[in-house]
């Protein structure tokens, strides 16, 4: 598990009680009630649905897979949320992940809730039809609770663009004469999806290194340069510096931050490591990320793991046990593969003083604490890997208007949205003590209590 979400709420509402430019209609007895109702309401979620799917395999056998669903909240929009097909969910997990989603969508000014689905399987141990029925299944057993105006899944570690497919599919057949578009995002493009979708988390993670270390510093450089800020002193001895990046994860998120920054002309970057569930590939020199993305593209996924895959896809690299890129001596590391990757275990090993979080809650409570005393700058992941669920945004939009972007339409939409964020936190980050991670929730946890008592939900 990683960091715990409800404790950072907790954090920032008693970091807002003594403000008193914040919700100043309250005071008093009357104030504290209310941020205890704050605190009841944001840390624990509306709706945990669970169920055990039924699922008859190729070989005859029945089984029951353990699958959820949770509803965190939905006083700004419809409930949003990936579904994850992996063997570590469960409801602990979806739990936090759900509530992650409610403070990233306020904090972008996203019009949706917090909502969070995942399946406990590893997808490689099933068939292709018994996946289509898994995912089947999973809407049949929770079709009452998502859909375009309720909860809208999409897709998470394990699933993609064909799962979403499915499963609107099967949305469909259960609810003839409906809308059904919405229902669920990150589908193909043929099936109404967004382009752009598939790469959106990537790019927003890169987008969000670029912007600080190059468009904000550069900009900010005198302002920055006063202040007695540690976070500020990291970032500019990084300035203009040649940084050497790692990336752990190299699937939809990982290998488009690789890609990214291999294009990129305003940092002067390269990335010498990438790893994944198998393996770690380091050179020194920066590795050939576009040979690499071919050879990921023709074998499942999956890296080289050893000298002749290595020559068949034309990389030069040292092959390295998958957890060594964690500890590498590197500028900048990128998280994109799942929770919990840094902890109390490692944390003292960690080399990087950039940290990116691609992936949801890759950095324990403690470990995250750790490093930020000692100047660790960490864009956290209710920040940096936004764009899926931006995009998400427009693809729904898009849905209900049946007019659609051009990609380059979507990704200067993807931008602005979230540079109007950079803009709003980041200099809040370097003008005060506070770490960026408690920055974002601050925001967050301003903007839904603001609407929660505006409409009336504290008392």
């Amino acid at each position: 598990m990683g960091t715990n979400t409800s404790s950072i709420v907790e954090q920032s509402l008693t970091a807002l009680l003594d403000d008193s430019t914040f919700l100043p209609e309250l005071s008093g007895e009357g104030r504290s009630k209310a941020f205890t109702s704050l605190t009841s309401i944001l840390s624990t979620p509306n709706h945990v649905h669970k169920s055990f799917l039924r699922v008859a395999l190729q070989d005859g056998r029945v089984i029951r897979i353990p699958a959820f669903r949770v509803q965190h909240n939905n006083i700004i929009g419809p409930y949003k949320g990936g579904i994850r097909f992996h063997n570590s969910v469960d409801e602990d997990e979806v739990s936090n992940l759900a509530s992650l989603m409610t403070l990233k969508n306020a904090l972008h000014e996203v019009p949706f809730g917090g909502g969070k689905g995942g399946v406990v399987i590893d997808p490689k141990d099933f068939e292709v039809k018994e996946l289509n029925l898994i995912c089947r299944k999973y809407v049949q057993y929770f079709s009452q609770v998502i859909g375009p105006e309720k909860d809208i899944p999409a897709p998470d570690v394990g699933t993609g663009e064909r799962e979403m497919d499915w499963m609107m599919g099967e949305y469909k057949s259960i609810h003839p004469g409906m809308k059904y578009r919405g229902s669920f995002t990150g589908k193909s493009i043929v099936n109404g999806g967004s382009l752009g979708r598939k790469q959106a988390t990537g790019k927003g993670v890169y987008f969000s290194l670029r912007y600080m270390l190059h468009d904000f510093v550069t900009a900010e450089y005198k302002w920055l340069t006063e202040r007695d800020n540690i976070f500020a002193k990291t970032v500019l001895d990084h300035k203009d510096k040649s940084l050497t990046m790692a990336i752990q994860g190299f699937g939809n998120v990982g290998s488009v931050v690789a890609a990214e920054a291999k294009k990129c002309q305003l940092l002067n970057n390269k990335v010498v490591a990438v790893s994944d569930s198998n393996v770690t590939l380091y050179n020194a020199e920066g590795l050939d990320i576009t040979e690499l993305i071919k050879y990921t593209k023709t074998n499942d996924g999956d890296l080289p793991t050893n000298e002749e895959s290595l020559k068949e896809a034309n990389v030069k690299a040292t092959i390295c046990d998958r957890d060594e890129l964690l500890t590498l001596d590197v500028d900048v590391l990128v998280l994109a593969a799942l929770g919990g990757q840094i902890n109390q275990g490692n944390m003292k090993n960690i080399k990087a003083k950039i940290l990116v979080e691609g992936a949801n809650a890759p950095i324990t409570g403690d470990a995250d604490s750790y490093l930020s005393e000692q100047g660790t700058v960490i864009i956290p992941d209710i920040l940096a890997n936004a764009g899926g669920v931006i995009v998400s945004y427009f693809e729904w939009l898009q849905g209900r208007e049946t007019q659609f972007y051009s990609e380059e339409q979507v990704y200067k939409k993807l931008y602005d949205k979230m540079q109007n964020t950079f803009k709003t936190v980041y200099p809040q980050y370097f003008g005060d003590a506070f770490p960026l991670r408690q920055n974002c929730y601050i925001h967050a946890v301003m903007k839904l209590s603001t609407v929660l008592f505006k409409q009336g939900k504290l008392y």
